[in-house]
Order: structure tokens, then C-alpha cells, then sequence
């Protein structure tokens, strides 16, 4: 890093974690604002806009190599404008730019470098770019130049190549409204995942490997509508190898980034919050679904790594940890055996050197150099459980089980003393949401009412936010909210707020999610076209509104927003919402028929307007002991394409049937839980045998 005598740039009054990281750099950078954009019409100099967040890697590279470099930070100087931009504080110029980046190289990723004209029109799209040329890459020494040249003899040549690209991103937002997307969509998504399954290490494809959790959750539906048994296998050896693999750390628990090889083992280090939320939400239901005590372990092992480092003093989830320490990528985990003797007793490591498969030269190959690194990544052997692992240390499991605590115990703390990576402290609200429907839903599965106190916490936080702006903001820093929310903040949020309802039947959950979603309406909604776009249409900040529908690491806005209109129509009775979910599955079905496999979580959505669904409501005391045994039983059972009021008889005006009208007339029988339940818009009768109601819904 450079030496901080350097005078901050204009960075240093920014609240990001990763602009403050390059406040020091001799590059005079500046954030997205009006100033710089300014500045370069004004000097007539186009933008050096450079893209990236705190925990990326190759981001950490291209710094050192070129942004803390005096020679390269005067040449950036002297021909550009150049501009920080964090992509997870501003998810919208990210997005934009990133579309420009895969049309023009068909490929991105960060460090996102993009050169442009001063009215935000782009004509050079990159990744990371070394500081000199090597082999088939161009250094920034030799790019500068060019570009330097060019803008000073050839300037409407880029231009025009700038509105060439901009139209043609412009014409990839089109799409064009087809017919609603049927059952044979969801078979031909099913065939493409199955086709891509790696039947040895479960995931999908080679290498490099993601969790792609809405993949999962589509193949549990696939599962539960056909019975297609691979459906199901694909989802459980999935999930065993990557908790027994390397991506998963099994000392700290939560899940790193990627797995860089086919076999789970050699992570890219980085955890990211969005990650564990939404592996945790395939968890509880592979539990709900299974009632294998794993599923269940594996979901409170990441929480537990949430709660005690990531949570802020809010009450909310930090964004990520950052892959290296001390300079060194995976530094904080990896162990050598001589380590691990050091700190645990003979027995001790002997069985941690055997269940972690360590060896005295290492356990994985450095991929960039091809040679042992000496060191070891702690995993288990795929489908290994405590009673294998007993057995293959021939002592009984309640021993080994209290052995293995032990261990694990000892080198956690013993890996506390290390330097920890570095902790992106900002609060996001879209992935905030996404780990606040875990909770809750995991809360109402798993019985623990500390999950469900968690997420309400951290909820209600959110709701601060609302009341305090009159909308939804996208990022918390050190004591401030900041930029609109987008598309993601709020579907996210309302399936969250949705989630909280169903886990505790408190109408403020829901009435806070039908406001946000008025407002989802209002700012997002392509009134021609259908869809929402990702930024709200009193934002100007952008060249180009664009929709996003493309379910990628994080699920897109529109995929998410499809569940939750469905769903809020269903709670409260307004069937119009259905209309906007039936206009959005039409204004992008071409293109998800083009690909399924591309849009599994839209495809969740799909098979939610497909049916079967249900409708439940309960008329019961909630206090009383036929009501929750009933509720728990609901809870118990996966049955994914449903929603579930609490309609309480102990209350003279319940404030439920003011936001669901249809239900306010129900009653139950003999004063004891009743349940209501419709299949597909078709009323059974009501019942308070909890038999019966398991078998309207087929449960």
C-alpha cells in the first residue's frame, strides 16, 4: 500500500470501504458526481472510470500494480478524469458498464476498467489490465498512450464508437413480450441442469464451481411437482460436497466465494454476506424437505458465522470478508501439520490430520504455478458423517463428537490470533433482505425464535430506513443512508417482509411489504412494456435505464419481484397483482425460453403461477395449544407454493382482515383451530382435523 504521506485524493470523504481503500493512491480520483463529469468537459479529457469493490482480488492487483504507481497515476492524471466506482454501493453504473464490457470483450468481471466521453458515452470496455503489455494482454503504459493519441487526432471515431455501443446495448434491452411461460420450460430447465451435472462432485459444470443456490431451489420444485428423483440428488450432492469441500471453512463455518476446481476443495477465500444467505435459504428447505439433521446443521453453522462476525451494531449483516490478509490470499485458513501439532494434543491431531485430510506436503496445487503450496485446506471426504468418521477412527460417535468439538474449538481460537481479512463494513439492503428471509424462514422451520427475533431486528432496521426517507435506500455507512433503492433493495426487502409475516403473523410485516410494493410499482414499472427497471424513473444519474432479468450470482429483481407479487396477491385478496406477475412473466418469457437454465429463479415463480398452489388460513387462539400444533405441522412440511394467514379468534377485530379483506369472515369450528385451505383458486372444506388438512395439501 502506499505510504499515507501521500495528500488523499478526493476519496477520502467518501464512506465506502473500497474508495477509502484508494483515498491514498497518486491517482486523482474522484467519485461518480457531477463535478468530475465537469471537469472533464471543461479540460475536454474523457474518463478513466474504473470499477471494483473492497474484497475483489484481481482489484487488489491492478492497484498495486498501476493505481499506487507514480508513473502510471500521472499518466491517468494528465490524459483522463478518472472516477472510483464501489459496484456494490452503485449496483446501477455497475450493471450498465458491465453490459458494455460483455458486448463489446463477451466476457467481465472485475476490476471493471471503462474508458468514456464525458457525457458517459463509452468507447473502451476492459477487466484488469497489468501495468505493461505481456503476452496477448496491453499494459495501461501502452493503452494511455493510445488513447491519449487518439482523442487528441481521431476524437469522432471514438465517439461514434461510443454511440455504436450504446445503441446496441440499448437494443439488447428489448424484449420482446411473448406467451406465458409454460410447464415444458420449466422439463427443458430441468434437462439442461441435468445435462450439466457433474455426477462425481455434484455442482454444475467444471471448473470454476458456484453454489448458484436458485438452481437448487428450482430443482427442489422440480422435485416436489414431478418426482423426479435426479432432481432431488442433484440438490443433496451438491450441498454434501460443498460442505465437505474447501469452500465451505470448516473451522469458522460460512461459505467462500467459489471453488476455483471441480472438487469443492481450493476456494476463491473472499465470503460474501449475499452467499449465505441464500445457500442457508437451500438448506432449510432441503431440511424441511429430507429431515436430514445435516441440512439443518449446515444452515446454523453459517448463521452462526453471521451472528458472531458479521452482524453490526444495528442489528443488520456487514457486506463481506475479504479473500486476503497480509497480502496473501487464504492466509487466515489454511494450516500446516506442524501447526496443527503445535496446538492440539497428540490424539487431537492425530484425528483433525486424518478427518481433514491433511498432508505433510499440502493438499492442493497452487493453479497459477502448478506446485505444492505446503499447506493444507481443511475438508472432510464427500458424503463423510460423524458416524463414518467414528468409525474410521475406530472409537464410538458421542466420543468423536466431543473429540471433534474440542478441536474445532481450540483452532478457532487459536486462528483468532491470526490478522483477520479485512471486513467490508457497509450495510447493503438488498442483501440484508436476502439473509432476513433466511433467518425468518429458517426461524419458523427450525422452531428457534432467536433466528426470528434476528431478522425482525434487523427488518425493522430497514423500516427505519422507509419511514425515515419515504423510501427504501440501498446503502448504510457510519451512521447514513445513501443512493435511492434499486429494483433488488426492493423486491428483496418485500420477500423478507413476507417471509417475517408467515413466521410471525405480525401485520406490520405485511403491510409494510403492500407500501413498498405501491412504491415498487410506481418508480420500477415499464407501464408499456412490462418489467421493472433496475433504477427508479426519478433517478437521472445514469445514461440508460436497463431491466435486468438475468439470475446470476445474486437473483435478479424482476425474477425475485415475480414470487413476491404472486404472493402478496394470494395473502390480501388484490388478484390485480397477479395481472402485473402474468405481464412480467410475458415481457421477458422469449428470452428465458431462449435459456432456461439461465433464469432458475424466475423459473421458481413460474412454477408458482403454474400450480399447484395453496392458500391456507388458520382460525385459531394463537395462543392455543391446537393452533400452534397446527402451524408447526404447516412448517414442517415443504410445500413451497404456499401462504399462510393466522386469522386469531382471540381478537375482536383482528387488524388482518383490514389488509386481507377475504379472510375477515371466516370462522372457526367449536372454538378450535380451523383450517381454511384453497387449492388453485378451488375451496375445500374447512377442517380442524390436522390429517385432513395434510391431505388437501398433499403433504
Amino acid at each position: 500500500m502506499p505510504s499515507n504521506t501521500i495528500a488523499p485524493n478526493r476519496l477520502i470523504n467518501e464512506k465506502s470501504p473500497y474508495l477509502l481503500q484508494h483515498a491514498h493512491n497518486p491517482v486523482d480520483w474522484y467519485p461518480w458526481c457531477d463535478e468530475a463529469f465537469e471537469k472533464a468537459k471543461t479540460e475536454n479529457k474523457p474518463i478513466f472510470l474504473s470499477i471494483g469493490y473492497s474484497t475483489c482480488h484481481w482489484c487488489h492487483v491492478m492497484e498495486r500494480e498501476s493505481f499506487e504507481d507514480e508513473q502510471v497515476a500521472k499518466l491517468m492524471n494528465d490524459t483522463f478524469v478518472c472516477i472510483k466506482v464501489d459496484r456494490e454501493e452503485r449496483p446501477e453504473i455497475d450493471n450498465l458498464y458491465m453490459s458494455v464490457c460483455q458486448a463489446v470483450t463477451g466476457s467481465g468481471g472485475w476490476p471493471l476498467t471503462i474508458f468514456m466521453t464525458y457525457d458517459k458515452k463509452p468507447f473502451f470496455a476492459g477487466t484488469y489490465i497489468p501495468k505493461e503489455s505481456r503476452y496477448a494482454s496491453t499494459g495501461m503504459l501502452e493503452i494511455i498512450d493510445k488513447v491519449n493519441t487518439l482523442w487528441r487526432q481521431d476524437r469522432s471515431r471514438l465517439i461514434e464508437y461510443g454511440d455504436h455501443i450504446m445503441k446496441a446495448i440499448d437494443n439488447s434491452q428489448m424484449h420482446e413480450t411473448g406467451d406465458s411461460i409454460g410447464s415444458n420450460v420449466l422439463d427443458r430447465c430441468y434437462e439442461q441442469l441435468s445435462s450439466m451435472f457433474d455426477d462425481s462432485y455434484g455442482g454444475f459444470g467444471r471448473a470454476p464451481k458456484f453454489p448458484t443456490p436458485h438452481n437448487m431451489l428450482f430443482l427442489l420444485r422440480y422435485y416436489k411437482k414431478t418426482g423426479e428423483k435426479r432432481a432431488l440428488d442433484m440438490v443433496l450432492k451438491t450441498l454434501d460436497a460443498m460442505y465437505s469441500g474447501g469452500i465451505f471453512d470448516q473451522i469458522g463455518y460460512g461459505f467462500h466465494r467459489y471453488s476455483t476446481d471441480r472438487r469443492w476443495l481450493l476456494p476463491h477465500f473472499e465470503k460474501m454476506l449475499y452467499d449465505q444467505a441464500l445457500i442457508a435459504y437451500v438448506c432449510v428447505e432441503a431440511y424441511q424437505l429430507t429431515v436430514y439433521k445435516k441440512y439443518k446443521d449446515m444452515a446454523e453453522k453459517i448463521f452462526a458465522y453471521l451472528i458472531r462476525d458479521m452482524k453490526s451494531d444495528e442489528g443488520c449483516f456487514y457486506s463481506a470478508e475479504d479473500a486476503d490478509s497480509e497480502g496473501e490470499e487464504g492466509k487466515f485458513y489454511v494450516w500446516s501439520i506442524e501447526q496443527i501439532k503445535s496446538i492440539l494434543d497428540k490424539d487431537e491431531a492425530e484425528i483433525a490430520i486424518k478427518v481433514f485430510n491433511m498432508k505433510p506436503d499440502g493438499n492442493f496445487k497452487d493453479e497459477a504455478m502448478g506446485t505444492s503450496i505446503g499447506t493444507n485446506i481443511l475438508h472432510l471426504n464427500i458424503n463423510e458423517n460423524n458416524q463414518s468418521l467414528s468409525n474410521k477412527l475406530n472409537m464410538p460417535v458421542e466420543q468423536f463428537e466431543q473429540k471433534f468439538e474440542q478441536i474445532t474449538k481450540k483452532l478457532q481460537q487459536e486462528r483468532q490470533k491470526r490478522v483477520r481479512p479485512f471486513k467490508d463494513d457497509k450495510i447493503l439492503t438488498d442483501w440484508n433482505s436476502l439473509i432476513i428471509a433466511a433467518l425468518a424462514k429458517a426461524g419458523r422451520v427450525f422452531g428457534n425464535k432467536n433466528y426470528t427475533q434476528i431478522a425482525c431486528i434487523a427488518a425493522d432496521f430497514l423500516v427505519e430506513c422507509v419511514q425515515e426517507n419515504g423510501r427504501l435506500m440501498h446503502r448504510f455507512k457510519a451512521g447514513d443512508w445513501d443512493y435511492k433503492g434499486n429494483i433488488d433493495d426492493y423486491a428483496f426487502f418485500i420477500h423478507a417482509l413476507l417471509e417475517l409475516f408467515e413466521t410471525t403473523f405480525d401485520t406490520e410485516y405485511l403491510r409494510q411489504a403492500v407500501t413498498l410494493n405501491d412504491q415498487m410499482l410506481e418508480y420500477f414499472w415499464d407501464k408499456e412494456n412490462g418489467g421493472f427497471y433496475f433504477t427508479p424513473n426519478d433517478d437521472d444519474d445514469i445514461l440508460m435505464r436497463t431491466k435486468e432479468v438475468y439470475d446470476g450470482a445474486v437473483p435478479s429483481g424482476n425474477s425475485v419481484a415475480l414470487l413476491d407479487l404472486i404472493k402478496l396477491s394470494r395473502i390480501t385478496g388484490d388478484y390485480t397483482l397477479e395481472q402485473y406477475a402474468d405481464k412480467l412473466q410475458k415481457a421477458f418469457s422469449n428470452t428465458v425460453k431462449e435459456s432456461p437454465i439461465s433464469y432458475t429463479q424466475m423459473l421458481v415463480g413460474i412454477d408458482y403461477l403454474i400450480g399447484p398452489s395453496y392458500d391456507v388460513v388458520i382460525c385459531g387462539d394463537k395462543t392455543s395449544k391446537d393452533t400452534i400444533k397446527m402451524l408447526s405441522e404447516l412448517n414442517s412440511r415443504y410445500i413451497p407454493n404456499m401462504t399462510v394467514i393466522l386469522y386469531p379468534i382471540d381478537e375482536e377485530e383482528p387488524d388482518i382482515s383490514h389488509l386481507a379483506e377475504h379472510v375477515k369472515d371466516l370462522e372457526s369450528i367449536e372454538r378450535k383451530a380451523t383450517a381454511y385451505i384453497c387449492r388453485n383458486s378451488v375451496c375445500n372444506a374447512p377442517t380442524i382435523d390436522i390429517q385432513q388438512m395434510l391431505k388437501y395439501l398433499n403433504a
